[in-house]
């Protein structure tokens, strides 16, 4: 009888302990579930003169704004690791441009697809958010597009992110000996020259090339990417926007005199393995802006793959720095 009572005290006391600890860890849990819930990141839609354009959003808009311009052939999905580590401090904007990622793919009858009308369908995308006071980060497509933007409000950009995004001709890279024959003469043959690029390896090269290890990149970036890039028409209006590319190279001057005249705080984090964009493209900044904090990894064109932890840990200092 003795033993019996002993055995049920413990059994009532392990019973106890065990109640105890669950409602611990119940109670763990529910606070750190409305930590992260508060710092997801949100996929959103807003519509721009009848065009739908996707955005993710991350953090508090009472905290700086930081708007990420991506580049091709990329979406808003190459900032998530951004995204998803700056969201505590910084009110972060990521938008897809139409055509790319999740936004509307309209035709060229129902769109015109150049970079003007692009930076006007993203700028007139920031006005309707009301975000009117911001960072710049951009990359590839994402420099001709910020810097119209930045040209055409100076006073809004409060400091530039620069990921392998070209405004010299000194830092146009051997990648582009082809665009370069496309753009002298458009034809069926100098087009068919430029298909490759769209192809799922040619994909994976701008992906991996210059890369330590192409096994630090992501594959599903470069499959998301030919998913979109498979839709019918995509390869028109991609091969319009190589021939428009022509158009940011005679505005370089602006860009380069928008800097010079600005000032804007710069950072720089640039791949210098990049075929595209090269790191000859990185120093040329450095004839324009006088306080750069400069810093080049051995990776390729999209450096976020590779060197995420480096770049968001310096985007964080230079942010809080400047901001």
């Amino acid at each position: 009888m003795k033993n019996q009572i002993t055995k049920h005290l413990v059994l009532m006391l392990m019973i106890a302990i065990s109640s105890s600890v669950l409602a611990f860890d119940l109670t763990y849990v529910d606070t750190n579930y409305t930590v992260i819930e508060s710092n997801s990141v949100k996929y959103k839609k807003v519509t721009v003169d009848g065009v739908q354009v996707a955005y993710r959003e991350a953090g508090n808009p009472k905290n700086p704004a930081v708007v990420l311009l991506h580049g091709f052939p990329a979406s808003s999905h190459q900032y998530r690791k951004v995204l998803n580590q700056l969201s505590d401090e910084f009110y972060l904007i990521a938008p897809d441009y139409p055509g790319f990622g999740n936004s509307d793919f309209p035709s060229e009858r129902d769109y015109e697809y150049t970079f003007d009308n692009i930076a006007n369908t993203i700028n007139t995308f920031l006005e309707k958010l009301e975000i009117t006071s911001y960072a710049l980060m951009i990359q590839d497509y994402g420099a001709p597009i910020g810097f119209r933007i930045a040209t055409k409000h100076p006073k809004r950009v409060t400091a530039i992110i620069n990921q392998n995004g070209n405004a010299y001709d000194e830092g146009l890279g051997e990648a582009w000996k082809d665009v370069k024959a496309f753009w002298a003469n458009r034809n069926s043959a100098t087009e068919e020259a430029l298909l490759p690029v769209f192809s799922l390896e040619g994909l994976k090269w701008q992906y991996t090339h210059g890369t330590r290890n192409p096994e630090n990149v992501n594959p599903d970036t470069w499959h998301l990417d030919y998913l979109r890039l498979s839709r019918p028409n995509a390869h028109k209006v991609n091969l319009d926007l190589f021939y428009d590319y022509q158009n940011n190279i005679k505005l370089y001057p602006k860009w380069q005199k928008y800097l010079r005249d600005n000032q804007p705080p710069l950072l720089i984090v640039w791949g210098k393995n990049d075929a595209f964009f090269p790191e000859s493209g990185a120093k040329a900044y450095k004839k324009d802006v006088k306080n750069i904090d400069y810093n080049i990894y051995d990776t390729g064109h999209f450096a976020l793959e590779e060197e995420s932890e480096s770049i968001i840990n310096k985007m964080r200092a230079f942010l809080n720095k400047v901001l």
